[in-house]
């Protein structure tokens, strides 16, 4: 049971640090955590759980026994932009986007 979000924009780093919270997690406690959770990538994860649990109904699969077996947060494509400097100049920066993965497993 996998579900996918991509080019989600916000970068990286900053949507680890609720993924980190959740991995491994019982599927219902990863949800309440999320649910209460005070960061902007938080509601767009829990859709995604949400999305993986619809997945693994429509797979006829016990979902009371599901865990987080797997959640990974690449970095996807960057919108390249300029940003004016003193002097007439222009220096890049980069918009990050993330691309999450997140795989369900059952209890042993």
């Amino acid at each position: 049971m996998k579900a996918f979000l991509k080019n989600y924009s916000q970068s990286p780093r900053k949507v680890r640090l609720v993924a980190n919270l959740i991995r491994g997690k019982d599927a219902q406690r990863a949800r309440a955590i999320l649910s209460f959770m005070d960061k902007k990538s938080a509601p767009d994860i829990k859709k995604l759980l949400e999305s993986a649990l619809a997945n693994a109904e429509h797979q006829k699969k016990d979902t009371s026994n599901l865990i987080v077996k797997d959640i990974q947060v690449d970095l996807s494509s960057s919108l390249r932009r300029w940003r004016p400097r003193a002097f007439g100049r222009a220096t890049p920066f980069r918009r990050r986007m993330s691309r999450i993965t997140l795989q369900l497993g059952e209890k042993e």
